[in-house]
C-alpha cells in the first residue's frame, strides 16, 4: 500500500486554511486539517484537528502577517509530527484568459496569474502570495493550482461574452464565474445519478448559482469577478452600470487621483454592499433573522432582496435549462438557514419545485422536497478539498 499524502491550502484575507488527505490506492481519506485565523489582528489562533475532531494543536500566536502565519503551517508540517505532503493544492478563483487548465504550479506560472489580479482583486494577490511561499518552503513538493473557473470552462460564447467593445474582450473581459470547485464537488457527490437537469446554489457570504446540463455549467451567475451575479454578504451583485457611474462621479469630487476614485469604488461595491449596504447592519444572515425578529424593517428589506434574486435567478435557469430535475442549495446559508431556503422556494410551484416544511427543518444534507413535488430539492455540502485532491492526483500521474 502506497501513502499519498496531499497538502490542500485555501487562504483569505485573514486566515489561512489547509487540510491532509491520504490519497495513495485510491483512497481519500482526510487525515487532520487545520487554520491560521486572524492574521493582522491581536486575536490569532492556529489549530489542526484530526478526523475526529480532536485537537491536536490548538495556540493564540502573534501573528503580525501572511508570512509568520504560513510559517506556522510550514514548521508544524515539516515537524515530524503530521505527515509530509508529497503534492500540494492550491484553490484558485480565477487564472486570467491565459490560465484555465488545472496544472502544476511554475514561478512563471504565478506571474501570468498575477497578471489578471482584477479579476478577483480580493482573492488573487493572497492566492499568488502562498504560490510563492509554498514553493519556497516546500521546494521538493510539486505544487498544482486548482481554478473555480475550470469548471465554469464549458459555457458557451454567448453565455461568456460581454456586451462591450472588443477591445476590452481582447484584453480578457469575459465571464469566468466562480465557486466551480463547489459545484463540482456537488456534480461528484450525486454521481452515479447526475440529474441532467441541475440548478446549484451556493449561499454563502458571498453567493452564486449555476446551471448545469449533464454534469457540465451551462450558465453560472458571477462574471468578469466575484462582484457579479446575485447579491451577496458585501457585494452588489448585478447592477445597472448607471448607478457605478453615479457612485464613481460622486467619489471622484474629492478623490485625489483617478485610481484612487476606482479603489474606492471596489470597496464600496465588494467590501460595503449587499446584505451589509441594504441593511445597515452586518453581512451575516444570523445577525439578519435575530434584527427580523426585532422588527428591523432594513434586515428585513436585505434578506428579501436576497432571497427574490435567487428565485429570480432559479426560473431564467429553469427556462435555460428547458425544465429542472433538482435543484441543491449549498454553502453556508445554503445548508444551514432553513427560513431563507423556504423563501426562496415559496411560489416556485409553477417550475415543479414543492417544499416540505418539516423536512426542511434540518441543518445539513437532506432532501426537503415534498413527495409530490416534480423537482427534487436536496441539500448537499460541499466537499471542494476533496475535489481538489482529485484534480492534484490526476495531475501527479500526468506529470509521472
Amino acid at each position: 500500500m502506497s501513502s499519498l499524502p496531499v497538502l490542500v491550502l485555501n487562504s483569505g484575507s485573514s486566515s489561512i486554511k489547509f487540510s491532509v488527505y491520504e490519497s495513495g490506492d485510491g483512497k481519500r481519506e482526510r487525515l487532520f486539517d487545520g487554520a491560521v485565523d486572524g492574521i493582522g489582528t491581536e486575536l490569532g489562533k492556529f489549530w489542526i484537528k484530526d478526523a475526529t475532531g480532536r485537537k491536536l494543536v490548538d495556540s493564540t500566536p502573534a501573528l503580525p502577517n501572511r508570512a509568520v502565519a504560513f510559517q506556522l503551517v510550514a514548521d508544524a508540517l515539516h515537524s515530524g509530527e503530521f505527515p509530509a505532503p508529497v503534492a500540494i493544492g492550491h484553490r484558485m478563483v480565477c487564472g486570467g484568459p491565459t490560465v484555465q487548465e488545472n496544472q502544476l504550479i511554475t514561478p512563471e506560472l504565478v506571474d501570468e496569474m498575477e497578471r489578471y489580479t482584477a479579476f478577483a482583486p480580493l482573492h488573487t494577490p493572497i492566492a499568488c502570495y502562498i504560490m510563492r511561499e509554498s514553493l519556497r518552503l516546500f521546494p521538493s513538493v510539486p505544487n498544482f493550482v486548482c481554478l473555480d473557473s475550470y469548471f465554469h470552462r464549458t459555457i458557451s460564447e454567448v453565455v461568456s461574452h460581454m456586451p462591450i467593445p472588443e477591445e476590452y474582450s481582447a484584453m480578457g473581459v469575459r465571464r469566468y464565474g466562480a465557486h466551480g470547485i463547489s459545484y463540482e464537488s456537488i456534480v461528484f457527490q450525486l454521481q452515479p445519478n447526475v440529474p441532467a437537469k441541475l440548478i446549484v446554489a451556493h449561499l454563502g457570504n458571498g453567493a452564486s448559482i449555476s446551471a448545469i446540463r449533464d454534469g457540465k455549467c451551462l450558465d453560472t451567475s458571477m462574471g468578469l469577478t466575484p462582484t457579479g451575479g446575485i447579491i451577496s454578504g458585501t457585494r452588489t451583485g448585478d447592477i445597472d452600470p448607471g448607478v457605478l457611474l453615479f457612485i464613481l462621479r460622486k467619489i471622484a469630487e474629492t478623490a485625489t487621483s483617478a485610481t484612487a476614485a476606482a479603489d474606492q469604488l471596489e470597496v464600496v461595491a465588494s467590501k460595503k454592499a449587499g446584505l451589509l449596504g441594504v441593511s445597515g447592519i452586518s453581512n451575516d444572515m444570523r445577525d439578519l433573522r435575530d434584527a427580523i425578529k426585532d422588527g428591523n424593517a432594513k434586515a428585513r428589506l436585505a434578506v428579501d432582496k436576497f432571497t427574490w434574486t435567487i428565485a429570480k435567478w432559479i426560473g431564467s435557469y429553469v427556462a435555460e435549462l428547458g425544465g429542472l430535475d433538482m435543484l441543491v442549495f449549498t454553502g453556508g446559508i445554503g445548508e444551514n438557514d432553513i427560513a431563507s431556503r423556504a423563501e426562496i422556494c415559496a411560489g416556485l410551484a409553477a417550475l415543479g419545485i414543492v417544499l416540505d416544511a418539516q423536512r426542511n427543518n434540518v441543518r445539513g444534507a437532506a432532501v426537503i422536497s415534498a413527495e409530490s413535488s416534480p423537482v427534487t430539492v436536496r441539500v448537499v455540502p460541499p466537499a471542494e478539498d476533496l475535489i481538489i485532491v482529485n484534480h492534484v492526483v490526476r495531475l501527479l500521474g500526468a506529470k509521472g
